[in-house]
């Protein structure tokens, strides 16, 4: 790869400018595998150059984190990590930004009783409800990026020679970030503006609701009174902004809690708590999911939609077009971070508050008042396809195109 060194420095550049946007003074939480430790400490470099006040790195490991869910007590999959939850939420509490470095093996719980992962998800996100308030309502600058791993390598470039695979999805990740680009700081601009423009005219539109049409898809979802839609970059209680998933190509915003009704068929595979799901449908009626159907991982998903009430319900519509660099890329990732920005998706479970006209500043009791939908979890997968038409339905019963054979229809 050319001048590799010199590409990972100016990715660290970007997770720190453009991803989580350091302030002066502000404290940086990087969450990250030990495999990322290169990547981590050139990010720890940049985050001093702008003014960090102090770099916190929480580090992970794979191979431990299978020997736990392999070997220990089962209660330790039910007893809330309180510890965690304080630490994080007292960052939170003082302004910190949180950058996630993941690097995961779509496998790496393969094999692992689901019940296990079930009751840690659970437990997990129990815990930490009070932190991603602040993370949900962006109240905090927060941040996704990827690195590659030889196990995740070798799950994307099953037919590229072994030595080369690492090299390969270094080269794709790069290209997603637009690290190609003569100068990838503006060009993440000017894609923002891009998504920006999308968002305005459905903000203008304020449409009723969505019709989904696609094969194996017939999905209506009915958008509350006063939606937003988002786009790329967010803005936080200070008013700086961040681009909470790098690489990010959707629009999107809330549905109504219970005004989705009909069946979707996902395109990709849906890599959750180290599980593939594969090839499933899901039903709703009233907004609440009535049956599901996979014909790989059928357990693993009926578990999450059992995590609590709220993960039978959808928190998220993101729409992206079919021609973007990620699909014409014709990779499957394996890993959301990329494939649900390859592709328009759905996310089972707890909504954005800023999706929501004045959610920022409400409650969670006010944001169910309104219609927005609260779970432990967020999980999304991927429904888009070229075969995928979608039409806007005004509240005058108008029906819009809003996509057409996969792309936008404005």
């Amino acid at each position: 790869m050319t001048d590799f060194k010199a590409q990972l420095s100016k990715y660290a550049d970007l997770a720190v400018q453009i991803g989580v946007n350091i302030q002066p003074g502000q404290i940086l939480v990087v969450n990250a595998p030990i495999t990322a430790a290169e990547f981590v400490r050139l990010i720890t470099a940049k985050a001093y150059a702008v003014g960090a006040s102090l770099v916190k790195v929480n580090w992970s490991d794979e191979s431990i984190t299978r020997q736990q869910f392999e070997h220990a007590a089962p209660e330790v999959f039910t007893k809330a990590p309180t510890w965690l939850a304080g630490e994080m939420t007292e960052f939170a509490e003082n302004g910190a930004a949180i950058l996630a470095v993941v690097a995961e093996n779509p496998d790496a719980l393969k094999g692992i009783d689901p019940e296990r992962i079930a009751n840690f998800q659970k437990t997990r996100g129990t815990a930490m409800s009070k932190f991603r308030e602040y993370q949900m309502s962006d109240k905090i600058s927060w941040s996704v990026v990827a690195v590659p791993s030889q196990a995740w390598a070798d799950k994307v470039f099953p037919d590229v020679p072994a030595e080369d695979r690492i090299n390969k999805l270094w080269e794709a990740i790069f290209h997603t970030v637009r690290l190609d680009r003569e100068d990838p700081l503006a060009a993440w601009q000017e894609h923002l503006d891009t998504l920006e423009q999308k968002a305005n005219v459905l903000n203008a539109k304020q449409y009723k609701k969505l019709h989904y049409i696609a094969p194996g898809t017939d999905l209506s979802i009915e958008l509350p009174e006063g939606h937003i839609w988002a786009q790329g970059d967010s803005v936080n209680a200070k008013g700086h902004s961040f681009v909470a998933n790098m690489p990010t190509e959707e629009v999107f915003t809330a549905p109504l809690k219970t005004g989705v009704n009909g069946t979707v068929h996902s395109t990709k595979p849906l890599s959750y708590g180290g599980n593939i799901i594969d090839d499933f449908s899901i039903t709703f009626e009233n907004g609440k999911i009535v049956s599901v159907t996979a014909e790989k991982g059928q357990e693993a998903l009926e578990y999450l939609i059992s995590l609590d009430e709220g993960a039978k319900y959808l928190g998220e519509v993101a729409l992206v077009p079919h021609k973007s660099p990620i699909s014409e890329s014709n990779i499957l990732y394996y890993n959301t971070l990329f494939d649900e920005n390859a592709s328009n998706h759905l996310a089972i479970g707890t909504a954005y508050p800023f999706c929501l006209k004045g959610g920022k500043e409400m409650t969670q009791e006010e944001l169910i008042e309104h219609g927005l939908n609260t779970s432990v979890t967020h999980v999304d997968f991927m429904i888009g396809s070229p075969e995928m038409d979608i039409y806007g339905i005004t509240a005058d019963g108008n029906k819009e195109p809003v996509f057409l054979k996969g792309n936008w229809a404005f």
